[in-house]
């Protein structure tokens, strides 16, 4: 009985070892219901196996907080949550670790672009034109639609940039998803856009917050709107507003370890976590991205998949937005589309 006893108290001694090993990791959102989501699919489910306390913090994409901690060594951050411009700026700029060491299984599992060098995307959003069902006699088919105001008038909502803005003009005017970069990375492509731009100007409302479109959209300011796609499927139970994934433009949310962070092989751990089929179909189930991991498309149920980006039928026709492109030419089209927008 001594020896049984022994035996348990050596077994609890050595399981708080363990568990007093698994270091803390501070995991950095955007918060929100994205954050909320990330608890129910990632935070709690690793607490409770046993890995360690996430400690959960948000900010708002400032890179120059990263950057500052990088440069002096003061790393306090073990993973944050970055968009994919600023991924991309942030390895070129040395801030980030490494994570061709992290163990993803099959890669050929995730949506084209979601593994990179020194960041993983863990869910996939959509900028995709939406429309109210409601003030519409018949459904819009695309970009070529929202252009075309004569068969459907009333005001259309685009968001107040020139990012995403110009890809639906060229689209509008014929250009097919796979050929927008390749056309607007010419002289005569950027003047293409803002020309089917000033065709439309009498009929925008512009938008500059994500919460907007839905609202424009169900007060009808507006019949047809670029948005979010998460944001859209937030309030379609409680309104006729619809998506149109074609032509919609995809991007990442990505995980990014900061260069010299204190517990970086643990934050590696929890990046392959995330990305198991089963963590990836309960942070859908909590919130319309889409996994990037496509293996857990099959888990999720055909009502949730419905307002999936990621779902075959609703990527098939996407465009995935060209970070490099955005890089390289970003500063100039957004002062020309800022000088355009105020004539």
């Amino acid at each position: 009985m001594l020896k049984t006893l022994k035996l348990t108290a050596l077994s609890v001694g050595m399981m708080c070892a363990a568990q007093t090993m698994a270091a803390d990791l501070t995991v950095i959102s955007f918060g929100g219901a994205n954050k909320a989501a990330q608890e129910k699919a990632f935070y709690a489910p690793w607490e409770k196996a046993g890995n360690g306390k996430i400690i959960a913090g948000e900010y708002n994409g400032e890179m120059a907080k990263v950057k500052a901690m990088v440069d002096t060594k003061s790393v306090t951050w073990d993973l944050v949550e970055v968009e994919s411009p600023e991924l991309s700026r942030g390895c070129d700029e040395d801030m980030f670790e490494s994570l061709a060491s992290v163990d993803l299984g099959n890669k050929d599992n995730y949506v084209k672009g979601a593994i990179s060098e020194c960041g993983v995307g863990f869910f996939v959003w959509s900028t995709v034109l939406a429309y109210n069902a409601d003030k519409l006699k018949s459904a819009p088919t695309g970009w070529a639609d929202f252009w075309d105001t004569e068969n459907f008038p009333g005001k259309r909502g685009l968001r107040k940039g020139a990012k995403y803005t110009l890809e639906f003009a060229l689209m509008a005017d014929g250009v097919a998803p796979k050929d927008v970069y390749k056309v607007l990375g010419t002289k005569e492509g950027q003047d293409r856009a803002f020309k089917m731009l000033d065709k439309l100007k009498p009929s925008i409302q512009w938008w500059e917050a994500g919460a907007q479109p839905p609202q424009y959209l169900q007060s009808g300011d507006v019949v047809m709107s670029s948005a979010y796609n998460g944001r859209i499927a937030a309030v379609q139970k409680e309104s006729n507003l619809k998506v149109v994934w074609t032509g919609g433009v995809y991007d990442f949310d990505a995980w990014a370890i900061p260069k010299g962070a204190k517990n970086a092989e643990e934050a590696k751990k929890f990046i392959a976590y995330s990305l198991k089929p089963e963590q990836q179909k309960i942070y859908s189930e909590n919130i319309a991205y889409g996994p990037a991991n496509t293996g857990a498309v099959p888990l999720l149920s055909a009502e949730t998949l419905k307002n999936m980006p990621t779902t075959p039928e609703n990527i098939k026709d996407q465009v995935q937005i060209d970070v490099k492109f955005w890089a390289d030419f970003g500063e100039s089209l957004e002062q020309r589309f800022n000088s355009w927008a105020a004539k």
